[in-house]
């Protein structure tokens, strides 16, 4: 009994341990881990250039390497150049926005009658709509400066991948470890690079239908709005209404009628309804295996110590949190706790995975 309870206490000093260094370290890990998923993209977009058949042969891996890098930052390059573009010519309509808005929540409250009429600052008590989003622009500029500290540990992690697995097998005493070790990180690759291909294409299809809906109705912006959705897309629960509200707000003083709000409001709904709710969990199946609660607890505290970039990232983070303590039998009713059904499997055969099947491009 003693002993249980000495490892219970120093298994949660380790945690507030870990969390105080995640969130003392930020400045320094963000970047990282930036970087290290960008490396993890590159090299999925890489594997996915060597399967494409060209002829008799197929492309080697480092051109497959060379074009997936261009091809990643061209694209992050030409969103963050549309992204400020529009954030900075939004952050000088906002004031007259948000007059308009003010106009508008006046009209309302006198029509159903409200003693104290609605103000922006019920919706937004801690800041302004111009302060918001000047806030958003500042962020993408920040962004878009940490790109070349980015950019270089992704090529440095580029250049060393190739020892990667011989240094990952050295740090175990035995073959039969380095095996096991091999098929829990391939369990982690499996599920994530799942997770990731699914969430993107549903992204994707959300980011591209609110771009075409709200340009049809003729909505400033457009452009701007499918990227939002694409990227709150990846937060789970609350990415989906934020992407909802803001355009919605945006058609409630942009044009003089209530008619294009509505529709946008009730489009915009139904596809983050239809997209979110029946397509992607269709695709998904059961590969996450995570609690809906546990989501949601992941996602205020990777929030909480990582801001935006903690949001995106919770729910992969969490899946492998879930499959290390699956395969250790003094954490696993840990890991039962966090599945959605309890059903964790038994732990994996250090047999069903060889020490090179594991990596994304083999050099």
């Amino acid at each position: 009994m003693r002993n249980s309870l000495l490892n219970i206490t120093l298994a949660l000093v380790l945690v507030c341990l870990v969390g105080w260094l995640l969130v003392v370290g930020r400045a320094l890990l963000l970047p990282f881990v930036t970087a290290l998923i960008v490396w993890y993209l590159i090299n999925a977009l890489a594997s996915g250039l060597r399967a494409i058949p060209l002829g008799p042969w197929r492309l080697p891996a480092l051109p497959a390497l060379l074009i997936a890098l261009v091809i990643i930052f061209a694209a992050a390059m030409f969103v963050f150049d549309l992204v400020a573009a529009n954030l900075t010519q939004l952050a000088r309509d906002t004031p007259g926005y948000q007059a308009r808005l003010e106009q508008v929540f006046a009209n309302l409250s006198e029509m159903t009658g409200l003693r104290e009429p609605l103000q922006t600052r019920d919706l937004f008590p801690q800041t302004s709509l111009t302060q918001l989003v000047t806030q958003a622009a500042s962020f993408i500029t920040t962004m878009a400066g940490s790109a070349s500290l980015v950019f270089i540990y992704v090529l440095f992690l580029l250049i060393e991948q190739s020892t990667f697995n011989s240094k990952y097998a050295a740090l175990f005493e035995t073959p039969e470890r380095a095996e096991a070790a091999f098929a829990i990180r391939a369990e982690i690759n499996r599920r994530v690079l799942h997770y990731f291909g699914i969430k993107t294409a549903v992204s994707l299809a959300t980011g591209l239908l609110t771009t075409t809906l709200l340009t049809l109705l003729g909505l400033p912006y457009a452009a701007l709005f499918g990227f939002i959705a694409f990227l709150l897309n990846y937060i789970p629960t609350i990415g989906s209404l934020i992407s909802v509200i803001f355009p919605s707000l945006l058609a409630l003083v942009f044009f003089e009628t209530y008619g294009p709000f509505l529709v946008i409001s009730i489009g915009l709904g139904l596809i983050q309804f239809l997209l979110g709710n029946l397509v992607e969990p269709r695709l998904m199946g059961a590969s996450l295996n995570l609690s809906s609660l546990v989501i949601l607890l992941s996602l205020a505290f990777w929030g909480a110590i990582w801001g935006v970039t903690g949001m995106v990232l919770c729910v992969p983070l969490t899946v492998v949190i879930l499959i290390i303590c699956a395969q250790i039998p003094q954490t696993r009713p840990v890991a039962i706790l966090l599945s959605a059904d309890g059903n964790i499997g038994p732990p994996l055969q250090h047999g069903e995975v060889s020490v090179g099947e594991t990596a994304l491009v083999r050099p």
